[in-house]
């Protein structure tokens, strides 16, 4: 993902990488406790978008969502379908198990600068 975001010309300076984001609730629970942040835009595929958005509301972040490019339903149906059941599991994750990240880590500074 880096690198596509350095070919649409994303400075790689701009970019942090989260080598313990196993899955979306480990990204969002770590943005906030790892990265230090507290209002974050989320780019992630249409399908993607409202359980991303979810579970970092549901872990204190402001959060909205940004869609990228649209997949097509029949390039994407297996992985479409795939995100019923995660859906499901992330309520589970947070109403129910009360689920944390496996791996927190040490702090990370985000140097927050001027917009692009």
């Amino acid at each position: 993902m880096r690198d596509a975001l350095v070919a649409r010309g994303v400075p790689a300076s701009a970019i942090t990488m989260d080598y313990a984001g196993f899955r979306t609730l480990d990204s969002m629970a770590r943005a906030r406790a790892v990265f230090g942040l507290h209002r974050l835009t989320i780019v992630t595929d249409d399908f993607h978008q409202a359980r991303s958005v979810f579970l970092a509301r549901s872990l204190g972040l402001e959060a909205i969502g940004f869609p990228s490019e649209r997949v097509p339903y029949w390039r994407s149906k297996k992985v479409r379908t795939r995100e019923l059941a995660s859906r499901t599991v992330a309520c589970l994750d947070i109403y129910v198990f009360h689920t944390r990240p496996k791996f927190y880590g040490p702090p990370v500074k985000i140097e927050i600068g001027t917009p692009l």
